[in-house]
């Protein structure tokens, strides 16, 4: 049977560290996922309204392919601001490339934004959004141990018509491997069955991590817009999105990595009805921090790679639940 690891955190895996910065007037903040050096990385965009920035460095195909760090943030297209704090404290602090021996060290930051703008907060702030001043705070905040429900970036999100917020959980696989996720849950699906109260993830529930309630009938029955969701009238285009990373501790490659967020793609699907529709600007980043070897042999590596993308998604689809459930407490 499956555990989580020791904290049931996306820092369960090693070199992982998570810090938020939240701005309560605004009812907003900003989620920074910290890697101890820059690790192999990926990203995958399902959304049919994505916002988000240095996704193509991450691409296969091109230079570098590494993340010292990833921003997930409020605010929409002004939170993408916080990821040029986040740069700027991690450049201060000696991390990221240096081209030629000189100029500041240039951190490579992914960053992914959801909207939160029409919240209760707020956001008269003029020429100065707080986005920037709240990336480098959450980075100097990372850690280990870190809070879920309505901090960081899940601060203003919703789910469906109740709170988001941010969750995590991990999983320890054989052989010590270890998968986690995180995410910022303001979907515009429903993460409740019909009944309002069980979530669609609850099959791969560990323990009582979200509550512990089954169905009452093993059957949602076949409505393909649950009632809980956001899909009615007034819904907005780009105000909706599921922002997530996930990390595993086997060294894996780029290539490798980015099946891994393909694959941790169908946890919103499992945790949400319906996703990545045209309305939301979902988005998973992977990194892998290389902690445990896997074999070379080209079969049982492909089944090794299958069985940690199968746990990513799995991870992924606990951590929506634990968002929102952490949220409504």
């Amino acid at each position: 049977m499956p555990q989580p690891g020791e904290r049931n955190l996306i820092t369960d895996v090693p070199g992982i560290t998570v810090g938020h910065a939240t701005d309560e007037a605004a009812a907003t903040g900003v989620t920074v996922l910290r890697c101890e050096r820059a690790f192999v990385s990926a990203a995958d965009v399902r959304g049919g309204a994505p916002g988000a920035r240095e996704t193509d460095v991450l691409s296969p195909e091109n230079l570098v392919g590494r993340a010292d760090a990833f921003v997930l943030s409020g605010g929409s297209v002004f939170g993408l601001a916080a990821a040029d704090g986040a740069a700027s404290a991690l450049s201060q602090a000696g991390v990221g490339l240096t081209l030629s021996g000189k100029g500041p060290a240039i951190p490579i930051v992914p960053a992914a934004v959801l909207h939160d703008l029409a919240n209760e907060g707020d956001k008269d702030w003029g020429a100065t959004p707080p986005y920037r001043a709240l990336g480098a705070a959450a980075v100097s905040a990372a850690a280990r141990d870190f809070a879920l429900g309505a901090v960081g970036a899940g601060r203003g999100a919703m789910a469906g018509r109740v709170k988001g917020g941010v969750g995590s959980a991990s999983v320890a696989l054989d052989g010590g491997i270890v998968v986690g996720a995180l995410v910022a849950a303001n979907p515009v699906g429903s993460v409740y069955m019909g009944d309002g109260e069980t979530f669609y993830a609850w099959p791969w529930e560990i323990g009582a991590e979200f509550g512990g309630k089954p169905p009452p009938v093993l059957r949602d029955g076949a409505d393909p817009i649950p009632p809980l969701s956001r899909l009615g009238a007034g819904v907005q285009p780009g105000a909706n999105t599921t922002l997530a990373a996930v990390a595993v501790s086997a060294a894996l490659t780029q290539v490798e990595v980015k099946r891994v967020a393909v694959m941790a793609q169908d946890g919103i699907a499992r945790a949400v009805r319906p996703a990545h529709t045209p309305l939301d600007g979902d988005i998973v980043f992977a990194t892998a921090s290389a902690v445990h070897p896997l074999t070379e042999d080209g079969f049982a590596r492909a089944a090794a790679v299958a069985a940690i993308g199968a746990a990513a998604g799995d991870c992924l689809a606990r951590a929506i639940a634990r968002a929102v459930h952490e949220a409504g407490k």
